[in-house]
């Protein structure tokens, strides 16, 4: 017999997925029997929580969604904090969960795993949640999911089945093919005319480039190179031109500067960017009104009328959008005045960092120099916090982090997992504090176990620094902020991971420089790598 959970793993094949995150349970025996006999490879991670990460880092990487198999209550309360982030930054993830059977969803009698309304908790993390309860559901609705990810402004979708279904007769069915998706939709033609027109006339084109535009990346720079128009990149979209190109605005708008050049500029073209708080601190409001023209183009027609209101709002694709503009753009002689504008607004925010900040953009800077092709996948500790305000990546989502949108704690690691799993030929850097690694730790377990070949630079400033700082300048006593910090050592090594600890920038540069098989842990400590670099003048 062909069962409903082998058909559901038939139509994710036939439709490119290949890797499917999950914790087996009672509950799941039969959607995990549909794995049997599948090409599709399994990783089980130790927490759902961390599933989810995984399934993150690992659709960010490849731009297929992150599939995950989740039992019914804990496993879905466990999984919505990785769904919350992924719903944040616009991350195509697929969570199909278990349900109590019919006649039992909800009975509130006390059944194992029952949680009262599983659809209710996860629809504010998700695209929409929906429950099979025939058989005849599963493609139409899988197929509702694809086109989530593929032709809008992608985020996570829960599907759930009820236990007994899963091992329903599904013999029946047609057999699992591709599905014919809508292509995302491109700009019309008289709104590409406008912008190139508007563009080539500023004196101060702007290019402001959000998450939505990474895959837009090959665009987006010849665009700016024939403008001469510098190309403000939120932290979703560092990368989108390199860090070191003298057009690069990697910066969050925390800065004056950053406000000043959205002032200053006369043309604005926005591509997949919500205008988002996380990315301008709270400052937009006071500018919810740009003295120059704005075009936006998003995949979300709510988000294109959030924030800063455009002259020409475009429900379109960026990448498209880009393009279209590039092959309109009259050709002509760039001026210089963009790449000074870019340079002194990086200038000025650097020069306005704390001791503990230049370190840690040093530390990213030597990470991007020494593996130009390496993703460094950020948590919520200081060196992110500044690789956030002020680090540029020299490649296409060669940065993002869990510091901003739903900011989690413990996703550097696991995430990290997923970034190795889909790019096992790149070299993968998850960045933690010694805070948030303990939130993941047992993930340390599934990368040995999954043979991958990650690294994981664990900054350890022993605590919660950052909130005791904030709790501090608040006049608040900080009790809950000085936690016990283990001996990373033993457990790293306990885990199977290398291990190595490093107090200068000296020794961090020799760790990189010798690489070795499989998953490693390089720990910093804080206070005697920012001294170091003070003791050499930096």
């Amino acid at each position: 017999m062909r069962s409903l959970g082998r058909y559901l793993v038939e139509i994710l094949e036939a439709n490119g997925v290949d890797l499917v995150f999950g914790i087996p349970g009672g509950h799941t025996v039969d959607l995990y029997r549909g794995l049997e006999k599948s090409s599709s490879r399994h990783v089980t991670p130790r927490h759902e929580q961390g599933a989810g990460f995984m399934a993150d880092g690992y659709a960010r990487v490849t731009g297929k969604p992150g599939v995950c198999f989740i039992i019914t209550g804990p496993g879905m309360t466990n999984i919505a904090t990785a769904m919350g982030q992924a719903y944040g930054d616009s991350i195509p993830m697929l969570v199909i969960s278990s349900v109590n059977s019919a006649g039992e969803i909800g009975s509130g009698r006390g059944r194992l795993h029952e949680p009262k309304d599983q659809r209710a908790l996860i629809r504010g993390v998700s695209a929409f949640s929906r429950t099979i309860l025939d058989v005849r559901e599963m493609e139409p609705v899988l197929a509702w999911a694809f086109a989530i990810f593929s032709a809008s402004r992608p985020k996570p979708v829960h599907i759930e089945i009820p236990a007994a279904l899963l091992n329903a007769d599904a013999s029946a069915m047609p057999p699992a093919r591709r599905f014919s998706l809508p292509p995302p939709p491109a700009p019309p033609a008289d709104a590409v005319k406008e912008i190139a027109t508007r563009l080539a006339a500023a004196r101060q084109p702007l290019i402001v480039a959000g998450g939505g535009a990474l895959r837009a990346a090959g665009a987006i720079r010849p665009l700016a190179e024939r403008l001469g128009a510098p190309v403000l990149m939120t932290v979703n979209a560092r990368g989108v031109i390199p860090g070191d190109h003298t057009l690069a605005v990697p910066l969050t708008g925390e800065s004056g500067s950053v406000i000043e050049l959205l002032k200053g500029a006369d043309a604005i073209l926005a591509l997949g960017t919500e205008f988002g708080p996380a990315d301008f601190a709270d400052t937009l409001p006071a500018t919810a009104r740009l003295p120059g023209w704005l075009a936006r183009a998003d995949l979300d027609a709510e988000q294109l009328m959030r924030g800063l209101l455009a002259d020409l709002p475009l429900l379109a694709d960026a990448r498209l959008t880009a393009e279209a503009v590039l092959a309109a753009m009259p050709v002509g002689e760039p001026g210089n005045v963009g790449a000074r504008i870019a340079q002194a607004a990086r200038q000025g925010v650097e020069v306005a960092m704390n001791p503990v900040l230049p370190a840690g953009l040093q530390m990213l800077d030597m990470l991007a120099n020494t593996f130009p092709d390496a993703i460094v996948v950020g948590d919520s500790t200081q060196p992110v916090y500044v690789g956030c305000t002020a680090y540029g990546a020299p490649q296409p989502g060669g940065f993002f982090c869990s510091a901003t949108g739903f900011g989690t704690l413990g996703y550097a690691l696991p995430a990290a997992i997923g970034v190795a799993l889909a790019a096992p030929d790149r070299p993968v850097f998850g960045l933690i504090g010694d805070g948030g690694l303990q939130f993941t730790i047992g993930e340390m377990a599934s990368a040995t176990e999954a043979v991958t070949c990650a690294r994981l630079i664990l900054w350890n400033k022993a605590g919660y620094s950052k909130i005791k700082k904030y709790m501090a300048n608040a006049c608040a006593a900080p009790p809950g902020v000085d936690i016990h910090t283990p001996n990373f050592e033993p457990i790293a090594k306990g885990f199977g991971w290398r291990y190595g600890k490093v107090s200068s920038m000296s020794e961090f540069a020799a760790a990189l420089a010798s690489p070795g098989k499989g998953n490693e842990v390089i720990e910093i400590d804080e206070t005697s790598f920012v001294a170091s670099l003070a003791g050499d003048g930096a």
